[in-house]
């Protein structure tokens, strides 16, 4: 393909043998095969190089082992031995569909630009559980809008599962600092810092298993929750009220949840005693009450989810997912903000695991 855009994806895996195999077996069947594929394994105990092996014959892969250090910096290695002018990030625990690279290659060839990002949805193939956390990841109605293709929220910040930036944004920025959580979003304010742009692909779309249990969803999302106010305090300026919003969330409820339960030990007290019976509500009536606007929003993540994926159970897991999510990445970020706004703490030392300089 003459003067065609020379494409590196590189993916950066530790263990999950399996994931590899269905995303290799995803980049076989590209209708755009002018691509290498740069895999870094990041100390996997058991070298994942039988497994780059078995694609050799259909796919140009490089394989490269090197001890573990985190995602960031294992990109940053395969952006030095990757040998195209454009590096495309995935997870292993995503799927490209067949017109992945042909629709990337499209985009950069009538509208180029130094880096975007693509959205991810559940595949048909994924479990229940899969497809509720990937609605509450995405959708429009949780803090996952940008992720699930709007095309027009301030500046779009790519997401290291669907992501690529040219060799040259590389080369200025030194790519991915070191942050483990939250390293997406901070090449992304460093790429703007730079001058470059990013933009959002909304046909460049990957399906993205995420995880698999709701202990790992809400472990990662709390990670996420502490890592933006950290980002904050990195790039000046970026902050915004609606990251604030999962914390108000949880904060409401549990306000909600404290009134009602006064109310059950003193159903006696009133909160407003006039004569006008119409105001004259008990904590109790009040903390129900108080519950209303969020019972009708997580029935509205109901109907919505379950519509989408023509499954009840997927809509009553969403109510689910949606919820650990809000309740977990609002923690984080409230103890993240605090710490290091309140008590001036140091990042790397309130949260040293978010750092890969502490390993």
């Amino acid at each position: 393909m003459e003067n065609a855009i020379l494409i590196s994806i590189i993916i950066a895996v530790y263990q999950r043998q399996d994931e590899l195999k269905e995303l290799l077996a995803s980049l076989v069947k590209q209708t755009d095969s002018e691509f290498e594929v740069v895999i870094v394994d990041d100390g996997s105990p058991k070298s994942l190089e039988a497994i780059a092996n078995q694609f050799k014959p259909e796919l140009n892969i490089r394989y490269f082992y090197k001890e573990n250090s985190g995602p960031a910096k294992s990109r940053n290695f395969g952006m030095q031995k990757a040998s195209g002018d454009y590096f495309i990030f995935l997870d292993s625990d995503t799927i490209t569909p067949e017109n992945y690279i042909q629709t990337v290659r499209k985009e950069l060839t009538e509208n180029y630009v130094d880096a975007f990002g693509g959205p991810d949805a559940a595949d048909e193939s994924f479990t229940d559980l899969q497809k509720a956390i990937s609605f509450s990841m995405t959708s429009f109605l949780t803090t996952g809008g940008i992720r699930g293709g709007k095309k027009h929220i301030g500046k779009f910040q790519p997401r290291s599962f669907n992501m690529g930036i040219s060799k040259a944004a590389f080369e200025a920025t030194g790519g991915f600092g070191n942050l483990r959580i939250g390293e997406d979003p901070d090449l992304s304010m460093t790429l703007w810092e730079k001058g470059f742009e990013t933009r959002l692909f909304p046909d460049a779309k990957v399906f993205h298993k995420r995880r698999t249990s709701l202990k790992k969803f809400a472990k990662q999302v709390y990670q996420f929750g502490v890592a933006r106010p950290i980002l904050n305090q990195r790039h000046p300026g970026s902050g915004k009220l609606t990251y604030w919003f999962p914390t108000l969330f949880l904060l409401y409820f549990i306000a909600s949840f404290l009134i009602y339960s006064y109310g059950l030990i003193y159903p006696e007290l009133h909160t407003l005693n006039f004569s006008s019976s119409w105001i004259n509500y008990s904590y109790f009536q009040l903390g129900i009450l108080s519950f209303f606007p969020l019972i009708i929003y997580l029935i509205i993540i109901f109907c919505t989810a379950s519509i989408q994926s023509k499954n009840l159970k997927v809509g009553f897991l969403s109510v689910i997912a949606t919820t650990v999510q809000f309740f977990n990445y609002g923690y984080g970020f409230l103890k993240s903000w605090i710490l290091l706004n309140i008590f001036k703490m140091k990042p790397e030392k309130a949260f040293p695991s978010h750092f890969s300089d502490s390993d």
